[in-house]
């Protein structure tokens, strides 16, 4: 069931870990996430420990360690490079804020157990060496929440009650998407329910702990599935509610009937697999919003596209980067309205965010004469590109006009962006050329 090589100097590094403390008196597993990931087969990204020592004790076992959460018992525990959060098993008081509880008592691993989130990520797995001494791993699960069964019935299940599982947290209703997405399970009746109910609590929760979230579910190759679960749990509404009224927030939430042929899904692999699906942000997002319009050509305008950049920099905490990136994704939205030139095309194709606008232009169907222009379009641009030729080296700088005895000024950018608009057409082949072209047209100004 469970393979060892995996990750294998961290898992040895928990391993250790766990040897130590058990040769010290402490009860210790690994605990959460790795061991959900080692029964489904995956790797784990990390490895947690979980024991009954308590912090001081855990600092005084082991030599490089960071108490990262010592109010919460989250003590790291470093062996060169590797990293290992060992956690003192816990009980939870109060949440007064749906993020954090307001105390914590040490306790045993059942309680702990009963404390987390969803059955599939309340498992602990209790490693040794056989009675050999040789160093052979038995491994056996320790269950104390029926994750093992909701594992083999591909179910996400709230551990206890469900309401009261995300009214102490409330980002575990993305969470329980995130897991259900990206596993291919189902959301438990009661579990999907109460995420329903609680939808609108998500509003309280931080944008930058929500992007973190939606950007792992949409960096997965099952982000349409997540898309879908979203907008259907009423998760998504709230998610993108600074989205000005009339674009993405007046159909949001709406059952995505359409989802089979939505962009988003279109632009990702069918099969659900880890969270590296490879497709950018900025893509991702501008699917997700152009999959809302009821009137995609109505919404690609610079005033619409602006907006909702805006909306989802509040709503996701985008950096600055990332805002380029959407806005850039949905660049074309002009060239749809106008007969580009072949220079006006070949200065889309070298901006930095061509390739994912490319992509999307490319799945996007339209309605009307404007579908024929979309196809048309497709068929300019990857000419272009297959010729490779759209992001020359300008034959003249505004350095060539100041030798040549001319003040910088208004027209400047315009002779300069000219001269090389003909040289992208071969109008201009040569820097004397380019030059010519540009002083005429100061010349005339």
């Amino acid at each position: 069931m469970f393979n060892p090589q995996t990750q294998l100097s961290t898992r040895q590094h928990a391993e250790s870990i766990i040897r130590t403390l058990r040769e010290n008196g402490h009860v210790a597993y690994l605990a959460g996430g790795c061991v959900r990931d080692l029964i489904l087969g995956h790797e784990p990204k990390d490895y947690d420990v979980a024991t009954d020592a308590p912090p001081e004790r855990v600092k005084k076992l082991f030599k490089r360690t960071q108490a990262v959460g010592q109010n919460f018992g989250v003590v790291i525990v470093r062996s060169g490079d590797d990293v290992v959060e060992v956690a003192t098993f816990r009980s939870d008081g109060d949440y007064d804020d749906g993020r954090r509880p307001s105390s914590v008592s040490f306790t045993t691993a059942e309680h702990d157990a009963r404390r987390r989130d969803f059955t599939i990520n309340g498992l602990f797995l209790d490693i040794h060496v056989d009675g050999s001494g040789d160093d052979i791993l038995n491994e056996t699960v320790v269950d104390y929440v029926g994750g093992q069964e909701d594992i083999r019935l591909r179910i996400i299940r709230a551990i206890g009650r469900a309401e009261d599982r995300f009214a102490e947290d409330h980002l575990r209703m993305l969470r329980a998407v995130r897991f259900a997405s990206r596993f291919g399970f189902a959301i438990e009746e009661n579990t999907s329910r109460a995420i329903q109910s609680n939808a609108h609590k998500l509003a309280r929760i931080s944008p930058e702990r929500i992007g973190d979230e939606l950007r792992r579910m949409l960096a997965s190759d099952s982000r349409a599935v997540a898309r879908d679960l979203l907008s259907e749990l009423g998760l998504l509404s709230v998610i993108f509610r600074h989205v000005p009224h009339g674009t993405l927030q007046s159909t949001m939430t709406a059952s995505p009937a359409h989802s089979v042929d939505s962009l988003l899904a279109k632009l990702s692999p069918r099969n659900v697999g880890d969270e590296d699906g490879g497709l950018p942000l900025g893509l991702s997002l501008a699917a997700v919003w152009l999959d809302q319009q009821e009137n995609i050509p109505a919404a690609i305008n610079e005033a619409s596209i602006q907006a909702a950049a805006r909306g989802l920099r509040q709503t996701l905490r985008l950096s600055n980067d990332e805002f380029d990136a959407f806005v850039g994704t949905v660049s074309f939205s002009p060239l749809l309205k106008e007969e580009p030139s072949v220079a006006r095309l070949k200065r889309f194709l070298a901006g930095a965010h061509s390739d994912s606008a490319v992509r999307l232009l490319s799945e996007l169907r339209l309605d009307g004469s404007i579908e024929a222009t979309r196809r048309s379009l497709v068929e300019r641009l990857a000419e272009l590109k297959r010729e490779n030729d759209f992001a020359p080296i300008a034959l003249i700088t505004g350095l060539d006009l100041i030798a040549r005895g001319h003040t910088p000024g208004p027209m400047f950018k315009r002779a300069l962006d000219s001269a090389y608009d003909a040289q992208l057409e071969h109008r201009v082949a040569s820097k004397d050329e380019a030059l010519t072209l540009a002083e005429e047209l100061l010349r005339i100004t």
